[in-house]
């Protein structure tokens, strides 16, 4: 698929030249892309349209990270490692040891994103929407259009990062796509996180786990009972965030498309009225941990995991994945498992369900990891673009694995390197990078790249 955003440009916009390399896109691989940029020396700008940088992270209430180690280091390292034990640093009922499943204290995560990008010396527009993208018609894009309060403006660089996570930026240059399975369907279902406050940390701690891993977790006596109707499965990932504070990836809100405005504001309310939903739920059938907490939160974004893919110069696939491939010209190293949630049909609802699931999705043994390929971040029909997260040139399994935030930071800082070296070109151009001189550069800002 391709697609196009039209604009009349025969309205004048001022035009912003002064940068060489624009992000668009704050969360965690755009803000590691953004500071691999500026890092380098290229006058970068750092695009997003809400009011915070990270994300799933911060503006969607992801609670915890998800594993930074292959069981026996930390697997991903470089700027992934600082942003991870920064955040980690300052929440006291963490472990210092503790590598994977840790949970985040948003609004700290929040303040180490600020202070990473702009430490490097990247500028940040915040509230700003990418509206439009000209190119010159032969796969090179000129500039980005934003909107914000001042209006409409127009930004060029030499190289463009694209880090919105829905691929936005390529699709919108005409660039190549793939989105859900071979028809464009079936993506991966969302989910709306929300913290629930004033919870028992000791009846918490204590209690029957209420991940559905376990069979004596209330989701199943919750959904036994058919008296919370929104509740639509048992996936109730939970940690504790802070002192009686639980933070919640939990449930599903299926048939969602992060590109369909529509789709995503009926997806808002109804995830809205699910949270209030599980607090009530939990309440009756856990009321040692919960019988008075109170909803606190819930995301300013959906949670996503999926929606569009680009078609790279290569495409990583499950035969990669099983293999634990390596590739000359990769840039960090993945072994996250193959997480795909699947639509109603997969859904878990009774005790038992969630092992069959989990045995269909590939979890790696200790040690072990596979490689992406710096192809995989280049977009076969444009020039000077560069994708970090989960939009990669991947198949929809794998799409699964990668989509996660640990390796989305270690993708978005060799994209930042990688446009911060095209844009030191006299005709930037992201398929001609040394990836040598990448891949060193990466090792000498404490990636893991074992040769």
């Amino acid at each position: 698929m391709s697609g196009a955003k039209a604009i009349d440009f025969n309205v004048t916009l001022p035009l912003n030249g002064q940068f060489e390399v624009i992000v668009v896109g704050g969360g965690p691989a755009g803000c590691a892309a953004a500071t691999a940029a500026a890092r380098e020396g290229a006058k970068t700008l750092l695009i997003e349209a809400s009011g915070c940088l990270g994300g799933a992270g911060t503006s969607a209430l992801v609670p915890a990270w998800c594993p930074f180690s292959d069981k026996t280091q930390i697997l991903y390292r470089g700027l992934a490692e600082k942003v991870f034990a920064e955040t980690k640093r300052g929440m006291l009922h963490v472990k210092e040891p503790a590598l994977d499943w840790v949970p985040i204290d948003v609004e700290r995560l929040k303040r180490v994103y600020d202070d990473l990008v702009l430490g490097a010396g990247a500028t940040i527009l915040f509230h700003t929407v990418l509206s439009a993208v000209r190119t010159d018609g032969r796969g090179r894009v000129t500039s980005v259009v934003t909107s914000n309060k001042a209006g409409l403006q127009a930004w060029s660089a030499k190289v463009f990062v694209d880090g919105t996570g829905d691929a936005d930026l390529v699709a919108w240059a005409g660039g190549a796509f793939h989105k859900g399975d071979a028809d464009g369907k079936r993506l991966q279902p969302a989910t709306h996180c929300f913290t629930l406050a004033n919870v028992d940390d000791y009846a918490y701690r204590n209690g029957p786990p209420l991940h559905a891993s376990h069979a004596d977790s209330p989701i199943f006596k919750i959904l036994a009972s058919g008296q919370y109707p929104l509740i639509p499965d048992a996936h109730c990932c939970n940690s504790l965030v802070g002192p009686g504070t639980v933070g919640f990836n939990a449930g599903h809100l299926f048939e969602v498309d992060n590109t369909d405005p529509a789709s995503v504001s009926a997806a808002l309310v109804q995830g809205r009225k699910m949270a209030v939903q599980f607090r009530d739920a939990l309440a009756e059938f856990a009321p040692a941990a919960f019988g008075n907490a109170f909803l606190v939160a819930t995301g300013a974004q959906v949670g996503i995991r999926e929606t569009r893919r680009i078609e790279g110069d290569y495409e990583l696939t499950l035969d990669d994945y099983l293999a634990r491939r390596s590739f000359p010209d990769e840039i960090c190293r993945n072994n996250y498992f193959i997480d795909v949630h699947w639509g109603r049909d997969g859904a878990v609802k009774k005790a038992g369900q969630l092992e069959d699931w989990s045995k269909s999705n590939f979890h790696y043994g200790p040690g072990e990891s596979h490689g992406i390929p710096y192809r995989c971040l280049v977009p076969k029909s444009l020039a000077n673009v560069l994708v970090a997260g989960r939009s990669i040139s991947c198949d929809q399994r794998v799409q699964g694995s990668v989509r996660v935030m640990p390796v989305c930071l270690c993708m978005g800082e060799a994209a930042g390197l990688a446009a911060a070296l095209a844009a030191g070109s006299p005709a930037p151009d992201a398929h001609q990078v040394d990836v040598t001189r990448l891949r060193r550069r990466l090792k000498e800002e404490g990636a893991y790249l074992p040769d």
